[in-house]
């Protein structure tokens, strides 16, 4: 029986050892599972919240003068002098060209005589034609001869009319030899020289006028847009702004605001069949002459104002395979829910949602591409600037720092 007892004694313990082993060897495995138990990633979003509005489209133009006057001369002559200096401000009425005189003033002074001659002769052919009218009374003269006397009367009378006519002219072609400004503004370069023979109305300008302040300018609105403003107009999205909707602001060409705002004056009624599109008219002040004609400009003009407007951070929106527009929300259960966007356009780093997003919705701003729709997720404040989730290579920056 000893033996049996000596035997038996090193098993027992072999025993005890193996279940400790295997006790110790399950807790390991539990805490394992448990460790790689995936937790529940955390996504920042943002609470969509409409509000008002103002809708403005940025329109390309040019510049255009607000009056401009092509100077021609009205009679032929030799360019006798020039009185202005080009590229300067000249005022209406101002004596831009002097064609030489002379032959104007010798066919004023010819035609003054002639009517002095006519009207001399006028009162004697006069008397002959009274003295005839009573002898034919008195049954004296012939009815021939009366009817001769009295033709000869309106032939003077007419001959002074045709000289006073001809003075008349002449004294305004002399006037037409000051070839004046029509209109204030500044006045470009000059195409004759003196000495040079102008005729009348001849093609090409000797002179341009161009009044720049005020100065308009001109920008190209499709119809695409034109009738999409009418219905959400019809629908009630937009309303209109008031006198603030004319305010016009002005982008130039190297991307500078202009300082002074302009009023829209009309919006044409006619299609350009080639680009699809009608002008807008805008009427800007130009003190300063720092807008030409023809330069190009960006023209900022008020849509409407929108009462309930959603704006989106840009990067809460994603692409489906067919480019369409989606967002991911977070739901009351914290779950992830996928929503079809309407996108109106851009403004500033957001995006205006025409349909798809309600007010009170959690949209995810950061942490989407870790998370598809059904998923169960964490949701925190999106710190616009900052990072509200933390990633993985944040935490083991974030130990390297404090060791």
């Amino acid at each position: 029986m000893q033996s049996n007892e000596t035997v038996y004694e090193p098993l027992k313990w072999i025993v005890v050892f193996t279940a400790l082993l295997g006790g110790l060897f399950l807790g390991g495995c539990d805490r394992r599972q448990q460790s790689q138990q995936p937790a529940v990633p955390e996504v920042a979003t943002v609470t969509v919240q409409p509000q008002e509005l103002v809708l403005t489209t940025e329109l390309p133009g040019r510049t255009c003068a607000y009056l401009v006057a092509e100077i021609r001369p009205q009679v032929n002559g030799i360019i006798k002098d020039r009185l202005f200096t080009e590229g300067s401000d000249v005022k209406a009425g101002q004596i831009l060209y002097q064609i030489d005189p002379a032959p104007f003033q010798a066919a004023l002074d010819s035609a003054r005589a002639s009517l002095l001659k006519s009207e001399a002769n006028l009162p004697a052919v006069r008397l002959k034609a009274e003295r005839s009218k009573q002898l034919l009374e008195a049954k004296a003269v012939s009815q021939q001869d009366f009817d001769d006397k009295d033709a000869a009367l309106k032939q003077a009378e007419a001959d002074v009319a045709y000289w006073k006519a001809a003075v008349e002219t002449a004294r305004i072609n002399l006037d037409y030899t000051h070839i004046c400004a029509p209109i204030s503004g500044r006045i470009g370069k000059s195409n004759v020289t003196t000495g040079a023979l102008v005729t009348a109305h001849q093609a090409v300008p000797m002179a341009t006028i161009q009044e720049i302040d005020p100065i308009y300018v001109d920008v190209a609105q499709s119809t695409t847009e034109l009738l999409r403003l009418k219905r959400n107009f019809q629908r009630g999205l937009l309303k209109n702004n008031g006198e603030n909707q004319r305010t016009v602001k002005l982008l130039l060409d190297d991307g500078r605001p202009y300082p002074l705002e302009g009023t829209l004056q009309f919006r044409d009624v006619t299609v350009d069949p080639t680009t699809g599109s009608v002008i807008l008219r805008i009427v800007f002040s130009n003190p300063k002459h720092v807008l030409l004609p023809g330069m190009f400009v960006r023209a900022t003009v008020v849509e409407g104002t929108a009462d309930q407007a959603i704006l989106v951070p840009q990067q809460g929106v994603s692409r489906d395979p067919k480019g369409n527009p989606i967002a991911l929300i977070v739901d009351a259960d914290g779950k992830v829910q996928q929503k079809k966007l309407k996108l109106d356009r851009p403004i500033g780093d957001k995006w205006l949602v025409s349909s798809g997003l309600a007010p009170g919705d959690n949209l995810i701003v950061e942490g989407s591409l870790k998370v598809r729709p059904g998923a169960t997720v964490k949701s925190v404040p999106f710190l616009d600037g900052q990072k509200a989730v933390k990633t993985p290579e944040d935490t083991h920056t974030a130990s390297k720092e404090s060791n």
